[in-house]
């Protein structure tokens, strides 16, 4: 058997794809390798060309098999899918990615360190809770809206919201969710509320009420505790 000198990697999450060529494009190699064998299936192989397609498992696996000796490739998957010849499979996409990794005109991903990724995560965790934000504060807003309440508008100047004022963010942010929780907790059918206050004692600033005209002071209590 020739030796193989390219090869197409096609990940997974439990069986891996690899398509293996030698100089003279003829295959060599075609099989399907459980995940926790494949590094000890390349551990076996001679250096060579190995080309993946790029998302964030590949950037692990390429730092693993460089560690291994052999030369990792990463492409957009956008750019191997001009080569896919059949219908899309893992054998397909392997040979695929086999010959897109020998275009000399292909444009590759620079692999990632740990690092990288770290930070990367990090950056997109923060960008899930703001979205998650976003549809809150519009769940809220239609909710109210839907039961005719609304918020006018104030003439007078609301607190900056600068980037250079994180005070007057904070204020912003709490004068909001004071007057979200005051509407709220207003409209509250009156079985609602007494059953909101029972529960109110865990609150900061709240104490428990008896009377039958707690609702009034328990809404008090609630705007002091959210008073900055």
């Amino acid at each position: 058997m020739a030796e193989v000198s390219t090869i197409g990697l096609d990940i997974a999450k439990s069986v891996f794809q690899i398509h293996g060529v030698d100089v003279e494009g003829a295959v060599v190699i075609r099989k399907r390798v459980n995940r926790a064998k494949v590094l000890e299936f390349f551990a076996a192989l001679p250096s060579c060309l190995v080309g993946i397609e790029a998302c964030p498992t590949a950037h692990h696996w390429s730092r693993r098999l460089q560690a291994l000796g052999h030369t990792v490739r990463l492409m957009p998957p956008s750019y191997v899918k001009a080569y896919l010849k059949r219908s899309k499979n893992d054998a397909n996409d392997a040979a695929a990615i086999c010959e897109a990794v020998m275009r000399p005109s292909m444009r590759f991903v620079a692999t990632k360190s740990e690092q990288q990724q770290s930070i990367l995560m990090l950056h997109r965790s923060r960008q899930l809770l703001v979205r998650q934000r976003t549809m809150l504060s519009n769940a809220i807003r239609g909710h109210m809206a839907s039961s005719e309440l609304s918020r006018p508008k104030v003439a007078t100047a609301q607190p900056s919201c600068s980037r250079s004022s994180p005070t007057s963010r904070m204020t912003a942010f709490r004068s909001l969710r004071a007057s979200v929780w005051t509407c709220l907790l207003a409209n509250m059918p009156f079985s609602r509320r007494r059953s909101a206050l029972s529960r109110s004692a865990s609150m900061p600033g709240t104490e428990r009420v008896k009377k039958a005209d707690g609702c009034k002071r328990f809404l008090e209590s609630v705007r002091s505790w959210l008073r900055p």
